[in-house]
């Protein structure tokens, strides 16, 4: 079985307790660290590479950030599925073949761009251009963007995820979606559904499950977690106090 097949089944057949859990490496020393605790495939985080690559959220040029996530893909022979926003203005055909040049078996694709949510039409239409070219060489995580750009209504969000659906996405993601309301978008919205959560905070992955998460991903909690680990001791070394 290939990488992008065996990644696609991770996301079927799983019971309400027991969802797919996606830890977010930003590096090729963070993943294989992720791949030695039993994870089999990861999801890399835009904002932790980010950082990583010394950018604000958002602002990492293309080219730096596939470079990046070709690192990660050579350090471990597991399954990895690439965040790359909101696919950087490049047009499917372009996409799809940069992704699949350094090796990810997925990608996260937001429908929000400079703050503003997208056409959903339009978005659904370009969705489907990229499922076309990729066929089933990747595995599509279609973001929806409503409740972080001010849009509170779960309604729009399931008519969001009814379109990208239709387009071809293989899973829908309502980032940061209140946890009460994941019963009612779980029951609105056909096929996998990704929840965030924060590492160590919040309702523990089986709960999520429960409430209708398929996967769970963390976006940059790893990486901002190593790096308040790494000021406390750097500041500790100087003997300076804590910022």
């Amino acid at each position: 079985m290939s990488h992008a097949a065996a990644f696609r089944a991770l996301h079927h057949g799983r019971v309400p307790d027991d969802p797919l859990v996606l830890p977010g490496p930003w590096d090729a020393a963070s993943a294989r660290v992720c791949v030695e605790a039993g994870f089999p495939a990861l999801a890399t985080p835009s904002a932790g590479v980010a950082a990583s690559l010394g950018y604000e959220d958002g602002q990492t040029p293309a080219d730096e950030m596939f470079a990046a996530v070709a690192r990660i893909v050579r350090a471990v022979d597991v399954p990895v599925s690439a965040d790359v926003e909101d696919g950087y203005g490049l047009a499917p055909k372009e996409l799809v073949e940069r992704l699949l040049e350094v090796g990810v078996v997925g990608c996260n694709l937001e429908d929000s761009t400079d703050g503003g949510l997208k056409d959903p039409a339009e978005h659904a239409e370009w969705l489907a251009g990229v499922r076309e070219e990729a066929g089933d060489r990747l595995f599509l995580n279609a973001r929806i963007d409503t409740f972080i750009r001010g849009v509170d209504d779960p309604g729009a969000a399931i008519e969001r995820a009814a379109a990208y659906v239709a387009a071809g996405a293989d899973c829908v993601y309502p980032i940061a979606a209140p946890t009460a309301l994941l019963p009612l978008l779980r029951s609105g919205i056909q096929g996998p559904v990704n929840v965030f959560a924060r590492p160590g905070q919040g309702p523990a992955p089986a709960e999520l499950g429960g409430l209708g998460a398929t996967r769970i991903t963390f976006g940059p909690g790893l990486q901002r977690h190593v790096e308040q680990s790494v000021r406390e001791a750097a500041a500790g070394l100087a003997g300076r106090p804590v910022k």
